[in-house]
C-alpha cells in the first residue's frame, strides 16, 4: 500500500464530510461549515487546518464561466513527442505550463504521450494556438485535435 493510500485511509467520516461540503461551496465560512456538520467552530477549524496541512485540500479557487470570458471553445489535443527521455519530458512539461490556453495537461500511457485540454475563443484562435504555440513546444512531433461539441460535466459544475 502506498503512503498516499495510507493517508487517505486516515480520514474519518467527518473529514470526508468537510471535503464534500467544501467541494460544493469553497466560499463558506468556517462557522457555516461547522453548522452544516453539527460541530462547534474550534474543532471544525482544527480539522480543516489539518486537511489543508496534510495536503487533502490543495486550495480554494473561483469556478469561472468560460462563455462570459470568451473561452468557450474546447479542444482536446493528443501530442506525440519525438523524444521521451527524462530531459525531453521535463522540457515539454515546463513549456506547456507556460501556455495559458492549456487548461489541463496529462501524460498518457498509450499511442501518444500527452493529452491537453485547450480553451480558446473559437476555432480560428485555436488554430493559431495550435500552430504557433503547441506545435512549437519542445520535442512535439505531431498532434491530433478533437473539438468538444458540448460539455456535459466538468469539475466545479
Amino acid at each position: 500500500m502506498t503512503s498516499e493510500m495510507a493517508q487517505t485511509s486516515e480520514l474519518d467520516q467527518m473529514d470526508r464530510r468537510i471535503i464534500d461540503e467544501l467541494s460544493v461551496d469553497g466560499r463558506m465560512t468556517v462557522t457555516q461549515l461547522a453548522q452544516r456538520l453539527g460541530l462547534s467552530k474550534t474543532p471544525c477549524t482544527v480539522r480543516l487546518n489539518r486537511l489543508i496541512r496534510d495536503g487533502y485540500i490543495l486550495g480554494f479557487r473561483a469556478v469561472v464561466n468560460p462563455v462570459k470570458l470568451d473561452r468557450s471553445h474546447v479542444a482536446f489535443v493528443e501530442v506525440k513527442l519525438s523524444d521521451t527521455k527524462e530531459a525531453a519530458l521535463r522540457a515539454f512539461n515546463d513549456a506547456v505550463r507556460a501556455l495559458p490556453e492549456v487548461e489541463q495537461c496529462h501524460m498518457i500511457a498509450g499511442p501518444f504521450d500527452y493529452l491537453l485540454k485547450v480553451r480558446s475563443r473559437d476555432i480560428l484562435e485555436y488554430r493559431r494556438v495550435l500552430g504557433e504555440r503547441i506545435s512549437t513546444l519542445p520535442y512535439v512531433s505531431n498532434s491530433s485535435t478533437y473539438v468538444a461539441m458540448e460539455s456535459v460535466k466538468e469539475s466545479g459544475s
